[in-house]
Parts: C-alpha cells; structure tokens; sequence
C-alpha cells in the first residue's frame, strides 16, 4: 500500500487517472494538472477531498506546466493525450502536439527543475496502437509497426511512440526513473470518451440500435479498470519495473466486436438491434497482449473476467441514468 507519497498527474481527470486517484487519495497528496476537457472526477465523491490539489492548464503551456511541478514530488504520472479515434482523425496536428510535444514538456520541465534524479518514479501511458494492425500476444520486445503516412489513425501511435523513445533516453541519459506502460482497451464505470464498450452500453440500457463499423470480426481483449489501477499501483511499487515496459490488459478478455455488442445487449436485458455501418476508417483488425512480462516482474494478474466486469459497468450506467 502506498502512503505518504505526492502525486503529479497530467490528464488525470480522465478516466484512468480518475481512478487511480480513488484508490490512492485517502494516505496521498495529489495534484492534477488538466485541461478539464474530459472530466471522470467532477461528479466523483473525491472531488472536494482535501488531499486533492486540481490545476487547470494546458500540456503545452510550459511556463504554466514548471511551475505547477511540486518541488517535492515523488509519482509523476503522464496521462495528458489526445485520444479516441474519431478526435484523432478530426485533429491530428493537435493529437501529434499534445502527444509528442506534451511530454517533451514534462520531462523538460522534471530537469530544468533539477527533479530527474529526486523522484520516485515517471510513468509514461502510452497505447497499444504502437503495433498497428495486428497484435497477436506480442511482447513488449516485439517490433512495434509504422503505419502509412496520410492515415490520420496512426498520428496517434507515431506520437505516442516517439513519447516512449524519449522517455527511454530520459532514462538512459540521465538516471530518470522511468517507466511505460501500453494499456490494452481499457473499460468500466465512469468512462468517458469514445470506447466501444462505453457505446454499447449506454445505448443497450437505452434499448437503442448499437452501431458497428464493418462487419465486427475486429478482435480486442479488454481489461476491467481496477485491474488497469492494479497494474499502475505495481509499477510504482516495484523497483524491477524501472527503466521497463509493459503490456497492462487482459487476455482473457477477448472477443470480436460483434460478439462484444452481442453480450452487452444480453447482460443489459436489452431490446437494442445491431446496425452494421461502412467502415470509413483504418481499423486494428486483432489485438490480443502478452503480459507476461507485467506478470514475471510484477506480478500482475487481472482479475475480472469480461462478463463480471459488463455486469459491473452496465450496473453503473444504469444507476446513472435513472438519477438524471
């Protein structure tokens, strides 16, 4: 248990920060650093809590993003991104800045505050993506796979890949003790933004079609969010996952899209109908991890299975929508 410890999230409103923070707040400090563009923890029961500091400010504002740095920090967590693939298509010069420039911008700020060596640990979210289209259990060690330029998709993999690249030098050249991890479709109450699971559910409680693109043979594995925090908790702990990166999902949890849409309308006690639209977009056709390595060094190991975690996340949106 960790305890006694100040955090510094950028993004961390979103919805893994959100989290995070829940599990940690009660023996932490913690400071947000936000643009408040997605907020997970506005309507949260932590959001008045005292040991929680929030400073609204842009990633790329990097006068404001110094200043903002504790001098005492110890978990300095970088979550501030553009994603979601219909905002990186719509902007991907933004998604390229917020992604690669944004955390420049951190670790910039982290040596020109002479923190590199003082801090516990710096953990760099980066995605999954980084593998392209197809992703069969490959290994952190695996080779990660550029796609074509002019697909505004892989603007957010490439920026994201480049942050991992400079987050690994920070760490080679000057002893910053970092760490990355590449979440595999992450789901569950509270979240925001464009997930499928997020989607269909909603719409399922609604008894409202659920749209998918093509034909649904896409394969994901998705990971239940407390299994997500469980993962990140691990890298801050160990000292074996510095200078590391790991694959954080659930294996376990694989299905097609089809099949995905299918089992939510059924868990929901649905009425919702499938609508099959044109895939106008480059799509992961398969992305399954391996996360032995999380295992070997950490010891994670998730632990909610895909129907227990529906269960729980239709249970929550539906509570929500009943109290509107």
């Amino acid at each position: 248990m960790i305890e006694g410890k100040r955090f510094f999230l950028t993004g961390g409103e979103g919805f893994i920060g959100a989290n995070l923070i829940k599990r940690v707040i009660a023996y932490n400090e913690i400071t947000i650093y936000d643009n408040l563009s997605r907020n997970a923890l506005r309507d949260s029961e932590i959001w008045n809590h005292p040991n929680l500091k929030v400073i609204q400010g842009d990633i790329l504002d990097y006068q404001l993003l110094r200043e903002s740095l504790p001098s005492d920090v110890d978990f300095v967590l970088h979550m501030a991104a553009i994603a979601g693939i219909d905002t990186v298509i719509k902007d991907p010069v933004k998604t390229i800045e917020v992604n690669m420039i944004g955390t420049h911008q951190i670790l910039r700020a982290l040596k020109e505050r002479d923190l590199l060596r003082k801090i516990d640990r710096f953990i760099h979210f980066s995605t999954s993506e980084v593998f392209g289209i197809k992703a069969f259990r490959l290994d952190e060690k695996s080779p990660t796979n550029l796609q074509p330029v002019g697909e505004a998709r892989w603007t957010y993999a490439v920026s994201k890949l480049a942050g991992e690249h400079l987050t690994h030098s920070y760490h080679k050249q000057y002893g910053l003790p970092t760490v990355i991890i590449r979440p595999f479709n992450i789901y569950g109450p509270g979240q925001i933004g464009e997930g499928a699971i997020h989607h269909f559910v909603v719409r399922a409680i609604k008894n409202e079609p659920l749209i998918i693109h093509g034909e649904g043979d896409q394969i994901r594995s998705w990971c239940y969010i407390d299994d997500m925090v469980d993962g990140i908790l691990l890298c801050l702990e160990k000292k074996e996952a510095v200078g590391e990166v790991f694959n954080i999902g659930n294996p376990r949890g694989t299905i097609t899209i089809l099949g995905l849409a299918e089992k939510v309308i059924q868990i929901a006690r649905s009425s919702s109908q499938i609508i099959h639209v044109p895939k106008t977009y480059a799509d992961v056709e398969l992305r399954i991890p391996s996360i032995e390595k999380a295992k070997n060094l950490l010891g994670f190991e998730p632990k909610v299975d895909l129907n227990e975690g529906l269960k729980r996340t239709i249970e929550w949106y539906r509570n929500k929508l009943e109290k509107r």
